[in-house]
């Protein structure tokens, strides 16, 4: 009988694990097809998480001492969707999934803008608190494009090029070093184009640091969900396979 292949971390048979002693085998790295069977599935959600969040960033909230916006609860998810976009499908579809999300982003603040200017109907009275809420929604939707743009292209980068160098061994490593260089330069860029000016003096501050705090903070709690995930779909996308680059 032949001998059982064994499984890494990435739950693929004859992947290397952490305690792989070939060097050759440790600097392979696998990615599946964009064409495979959850590529579209992971980028409608999202592409959705990234709608939904900063529709809700349109709110600054604070809990004591701490000041951030309604963004979130959602937006730190739509980095752990591009860890796992970028680490089973590669730079390229994680590429696609940030241009997708650009252009919606773009079409859903061309449609709020639409409503925005046009007539309130007979019997609505609220034309006002629409306005005081998605009447903002630009300047925080040309925040979130230019920080989520060079935030998530910079997270997929850094994620891809650590697991050319390492392989498909320690994904904690790449995980958490392409979520700190992502996010902070995401949360940097938003908080400055969305809020400077309207959040005063220390509380900018404090939104800047608690918000990257936050996002990192999320990252690292949901890792082994993060894990989880990656290794079911790495385990059950056929076109998942060892190859030069993606």
């Amino acid at each position: 009988m032949p001998t059982p292949t064994p499984e890494s971390e990435s739950g693929q048979p004859g992947r290397s694990s952490d305690s792989a002693t070939s060097p050759t085998a440790t600097r392979l790295a696998a990615f599946a097809s964009s064409r495979g069977r959850y590529y579209a599935v992971f980028l409608a959600v999202f592409c959705a998480v990234l709608i939904i969040s900063n529709i809700s960033a349109t709110k600054v909230i604070g809990f004591g001492p701490i000041v951030t916006d309604g963004g979130a609860f959602l937006f730190p998810i739509a980095y752990i969707l591009g860890d796992v976009i970028s680490e089973v499908y590669g730079f390229r579809a994680a590429r696609k999934a940030v241009i997708t999300g650009f252009g919606l982003q773009i079409l859903a603040t061309f449609v709020f803008w639409l409503v925005l200017i046009s007539p309130p109907g007979p019997g609505y009275e609220n034309q006002d608190a629409f306005a005081a809420v998605l009447g903002f929604y630009p300047r925080i939707v040309a925040a979130s494009l230019v920080g989520y743009f060079v935030g998530q292209l910079l997270n997929s980068w850094v994620l891809v090029a650590v697991k050319r160098r390492m392989g498909e061994s320690k994904l904690w490593v790449r995980l958490l070093t392409s979520t700190g260089v992502g996010e902070f330069v995401d949360t940097l860029l938003f908080c400055v184009i969305a809020f400077a000016g309207v959040i005063p003096g220390l509380d900018f501050l404090n939104y800047i640091i608690v918000g990257f705090v936050y996002k990192v903070a999320v990252e690292i709690v949901l890792m082994p969900v993060t894990y989880r995930v990656i290794t079911l779909v790495k385990r059950h996308e056929p076109s998942y396979e060892l190859v030069e680059g993606s």
